[in-house]
C-alpha cells in the first residue's frame, strides 16, 4: 500500500525535512528596528497523530554554526562566547513536555529549550497546517509556531551602551518556527 493511499492518522514518527523547515528569530537592534536571522540547519521528529495532536511529542534541535543574519560579521559575533559560544554549545535543543489544545487547530506545546549551558520551560504556540501526500509516496505534515523568552535567562548577556541612550541589543527574542516533516515507513 502506498503512502499516498494510507490515511496520514495513528501516532507515527515524522522525520523534520530541514529543506523545507525554517527556524528565524528576530531581535530589537538600537531599540528601533528589528534585525532578523534563522537557523538553516534543524533536524528532528514528532510523534504525531493528526486525530489527536496532543497525543504527540517533538524534539528538535539546531545547529548554531547554521545562524544567519545576512551579515558575516555579526554572524560570527553571535557563534563567539559573547552570545552562543558555538565551540562549547554547537547546539540548542527543544523537547516538549506536553501538548495541549487551543482553539481549532491551535495548540501550546510547552517544552525544554536548552542553549548554552540552560535549560528553561517555553511555550510554542503552534498551528497544525495539515497533512499531503508528495509526488514521492510520502505524507507529509506542516506546522507554524511561534514564542519569545528574555535573552537574559539562557546567558546571551553581551550588550553595548549607545551613547545617546539605551543598548544595541533587546532583551526579548522572536521565534517563529514553519516546520515540514515527512511521516516514517
Amino acid at each position: 500500500m502506498s503512502a499516498q493511499s494510507q490515511p496520514a492518522t495513528g501516532l507515527a514518527t515524522w522525520k523534520i525535512d530541514p529543506a523545507h523547515s525554517e527556524v528565524g528569530f528576530s531581535v530589537r537592534h538600537m531599540m528601533i528596528s528589528n534585525v532578523r536571522g534563522r537557523f538553516s540547519d534543524v533536524s528532528g521528529t514528532v510523534q504525531f497523530d493528526p486525530a489527536d495532536p496532543t497525543s504527540g511529542s517533538v524534539e528538535a534541535s539546531m545547529s548554531v554554526a547554521s545562524i544567519d543574519t545576512r551579515a558575516e560579521g555579526r554572524d560570527n559575533h553571535l557563534r563567539s562566547a559573547d552570545f552562543f559560544d558555538v565551540e562549547h554549545y554547537p547546539t540548542i535543543s527543544f523537547k516538549s513536555k506536553r501538548i495541549e489544545r487551543g482553539r481549532g487547530d491551535n495548540y501550546r506545546i510547552v517544552g525544554d529549550l536548552s542553549l548554552r549551558d540552560t535549560t528553561r520551560e517555553i511555550v510554542l504556540d503552534a498551528e497544525f497546517n495539515g497533512t499531503h501526500p508528495d509526488n514521492y509516496g510520502n505524507v507529509r505534515a506542516g506546522f507554524s509556531a511561534s514564542t519569545s523568552f528574555n535573552r537574559f535567562d539562557f546567558g546571551l548577556n553581551w550588550n553595548a551602551a549607545i551613547e545617546t541612550g539605551g543598548v544595541v541589543v533587546g532583551d526579548t527574542v522572536k521565534v517563529t518556527l514553519e516546520i515540514e516533516a515527512v511521516r516514517q515507513q
